[in-house]
């Protein structure tokens, strides 16, 4: 089985690349931003998260690219390589990812993965979700708002976030609010 701490490494292999430059910098402040959640989970999730946060858009790979449904791509490479079910399934599922398999008729393919309503996926959507595609920290709406501009409103992407956007901002919250209270204790 793969070690979780080979995740930056294998992240930087597939998207440290000229056309990539702007998904690899979002990915590198999605793992500070991950580690800086980190301490609102279980200890022993900590690494779980860090790893997603450094593998979870490398489906946007040209080499992965397969359903188009890049968390789904990411997820089953991942799979293939041998890594936890419980990671693949996280990057399978980050960031609403079921708002849009449903836009692409792609359900029962990310269906083959488990969904996981914890802490550890709040965090992993907060991390995602709190950083920009230029890796800097940045409010969820803002976030939001930056994927729809950037996707035209046919794009399952863009009809995905619309129906999603409310769940999306609650488990931001949740992420947020844990770590609010962690801050205070």
């Amino acid at each position: 089985m793969p070690d979780l701490a080979d995740a930056p490494g294998l992240a930087a292999a597939l998207l440290d690349t000229p056309d990539l430059a702007r998904r690899w910098t979002h990915v590198q402040g999605v793992a500070a931003r991950a580690r800086q959640l980190a301490s609102t989970i279980e200890p022993c999730d900590r690494d779980l998260l860090i790893a997603a946060a450094w593998l979870h858009d490398i489906g946007y790979s040209p080499l992965l690219v397969d359903t188009g449904l890049h968390s789904l791509d990411g997820a089953r490479y991942l799979q293939r390589l041998g890594y936890p079910d419980r990671l693949c399934s996280l990057i399978a599922y980050h960031s609403g990812a079921h708002f849009e398999a449903t836009q692409r008729g792609l359900t029962a393919e990310l269906d083959t993965f488990t969904a996981e309503d914890s802490p550890v996926a709040d965090a992993l959507t907060a991390a995602d979700l709190t950083t920009s595609p230029d890796g800097q920290p940045v409010a969820v709406q803002v976030r939001i708002d930056e994927i729809l501009a950037r996707y035209p409103s046919n794009s399952p992407v863009h009809r995905a976030i619309i129906s999603s956007r409310h769940h999306l901002v609650d488990q931001v919250s949740r992420a947020l609010r844990r770590q609010e209270y962690e801050s205070q204790g």
